[in-house]
């Protein structure tokens, strides 16, 4: 049984149930125009869908025959990556059904009409317009419902793992100040700030600061992912990894300090009150 890392997983997951999200929306905002136009929208849309799905099946090729596999639960999971799959193939299809059945300005054979003739052209537009429009209804209606297998997977292995923590790996043990900096991301995100000379700062989404030594131990541990984006000052977007948000649910803050071992507490004075 191999080991992967789970909360990994999970962030890809989630990664790609956003992209799948997004190339709903520019599908469901197509214009059904027939013509080579309608081509020209269509064709990126089904190698971009061909992209997810092919993410899709190496998401499902490392969950299977892994530690997971293991967790009660795991096979609605996989099952439900699977249909991502099946329901990615469909809207592929459907586009490719689309540019099938769109109507392209060519030459007919000798004899037949002219390929100016406004009433053929009007003609065959008419009766392939609400054939497009069936076809691209359908393929948005799969693409979202790859969103939302694509999540409901990610939920389904982080709420596996919350249940189940004999079958996650070991998290780091946090101390009060990391804990509270790392939630403090979860609530609201954070943005780190790098200035000439190789001077940074992290500020929290509600305007505090979060300390240097902190923030490095949540990096290390890939309890936070960092995105750069390019300024005149560069800036880069902090957020919670799926990992980030299973010491968050599995932790409290801080540790409560512990009597050391041997050292009774001092008994009260007989007659006298306990302070």
């Amino acid at each position: 049984m191999r080991q992967i890392d789970l909360p990994a997983q999970i962030d890809h997951l989630r990664k790609l149930g956003a992209d799948f999200a997004a190339l709903h929306t520019t599908v469901t905002a197509l214009n059904v125009q027939p013509g080579s136009e309608m081509l020209q929208q269509v064709g990126p849309k089904i190698l971009a869908i061909h992209e997810l799905v092919g993410r899709a099946l190496v998401r499902l090729s490392v969950l299977d025959g892994s530690q997971y596999t293991a967790v009660p639960g795991s096979r609605s999971s996989l099952e439900t990556l699977s249909e991502v799959i099946a329901s990615g193939s469909l809207a592929a299809s459907q586009l490719a059904r689309a540019v099938a059945d769109n109507p392209l300005e060519a030459t007919a054979f000798a004899g037949g009409p002219p390929a100016d003739d406004a009433a053929v052209h009007q003609a065959r537009h008419a009766e392939a317009r609400p054939r497009l429009a069936e076809s691209l209804t359908t393929a948005a209606h799969h693409l979202d419902l790859c969103a939302t297998c694509c999540q409901y997977t990610a939920a389904g292995i982080a709420r596996d793992l919350k249940d189940h923590p004999e079958h996650r790996s070991s998290l780091p043990q946090l101390t009060n100040a990391q804990y509270t900096a790392l939630d403090k991301i979860a609530q609201g995100g954070a943005r780190r700030y790098e200035r000439r000379g190789g001077n940074r700062s992290v500020m929290a989404g509600d305007g505090s600061s979060i300390h240097a030594t902190s923030f490095a131990v949540l990096e290390k541990h890939r309890l936070i992912r960092i995105d750069a984006r390019h300024s005149a000052i560069a800036v880069q977007d902090v957020t919670v990894t799926a990992a980030g948000k299973l010491v968050l649910d599995t932790q409290r803050p801080g540790p409560t300090p512990s009597t050391s071992p041997g050292k009774a507490p001092a008994p009260s004075k007989p007659g006298g009150r306990r302070r």
